[in-house]
Formats: structure tokens, sequence, C-alpha cells
């Protein structure tokens, strides 16, 4: 993502020390998060050349907070594809997606503390403490697996078969093949329907 130019400007110099220039004070990689999360908006330059390396700042603060014990929040399969997507087309576009799909996650969350708080009265941090019933979380990461989904089929509007090569729309359509399990479950049914029809009689 993008960095945006905040007022706050905090020098990096070579000993890997940060320093706050709108407080006069050195801060930490988790002072900065603690700024990231209050919504302060600051940029990190080299204090010797200038340049902006807020990118690779914060690039570093996930480093050091995945490393941390119980706090991983990037999965190894979403690390993989995210690798693999360097270097490829993909990479141009991907950037914006995933700002975009940020950006729609954190207003659900918005939406769904609202109405926790709306209907019990407790922000979802409480309801978890309590063991809150789920399916508002559920609905959450189901609409948002959603509009990712979609989102995706807008990069790739063409159906790609399972060689790499688009569908032959000329070629007979694959017949439908017969479940034979649910055929054999439906005679076992018929056959014991008979049998109580000869009770019966």
């Amino acid at each position: 993502m993008a960095s945006k130019t905040g007022d706050i400007v905090i020098k990096k110099y070579a000993n890997r020390r940060l320093y706050n220039t709108g407080t006069s004070t050195y801060v930490t990689l988790e002072d900065l998060a603690d700024m990231v999360k209050r919504n302060e908006d600051f940029t990190v330059q080299d204090a010797k050349t200038g340049e902006d390396i807020t990118h690779s700042v914060l690039t570093q603060i996930i480093f050091e907070l995945e490393n941390k014990d119980g706090q991983n929040m990037l999965p190894i399969p979403f690390l993989r594809q995210l690798i693999a997507y360097y270097g490829d087309q993909m990479q141009v576009v991907l950037p914006t997606f995933l700002e975009q799909s940020m950006s729609a996650f954190a207003k659900e969350q918005e939406r769904m503390r609202e109405q926790l708080t709306a209907a019990f009265g407790k922000t979802p941090m409480d309801m978890m403490n309590v063991s809150a019933p789920l399916k508002l979380v559920e609905e959450q990461v189901r609409r948002n697996t959603e509009m990712l989904q979609n989102a995706m089929r807008m990069f790739t509007p063409f159906p790609i078969g399972k060689t790499g090569a688009e569908p032959d729309e000329t070629a007979a359509p694959e017949k439908p093949t017969r479940d034979t399990g649910l055929d054999e479950l439906k005679e076992q049914i018929a056959a014991m329907q008979r049998k109580l029809d000869s009770l019966d009689k």
C-alpha cells in the first residue's frame, strides 16, 4: 500500500534508532505500532538522506508482530500466494485490491461492532470474553470471502480449464454422471415400502 504523508516525521538513524520529531523523543517499533492503532499518521525518513522509508519500517513492524507468540495473523497459504505474485503480472493490481479489501473489512468490522453494541451493549471483544454466539463473526467472514471472490473474478473474467487453455465451446457438453449411491438408496427405500405393504395385506 502507498503510505500517506502525515504531519509527524520519524527520523531513522544509522544505528537504527528512531526519533519522533513531534515529541522530540526516541521511540521504538512498538511505539510506532501503537501510533498506527491510534490512527496517528506519520512518515519515516532516513536521517541522513531524507528518503521516505515508511514502507520498509511498517513492513518491519509487521515482521516483529508476526514473530510474537499468539499474534500470527498471516496464514501460511496467504504468505505463499503473496510471494508467488511478486514478479507476476498481477503484482500491478494486487496492492490496490488488498487496500480496498482491507478497507471493506474495516467497514464490516465497524458495522459488526455497532450491531453488537446496539443489541447487547458490548463491544466484539467483550462478547468474545463471555463466549458470545459466533454467528455474527461467521457472517462477516462469509461476506468478506464473497467480496474477495467477486473481486478476483474481475481480474480473471475468462474461465480457465485444467490444462490452462480456454474451454472449447464447440465441444459437446459432458453428460451428467449417474449418482449410483442415491439410486441404490432409493431402491432400498422402495423395497422396504413393498415389504410394509405386503405385511399390511
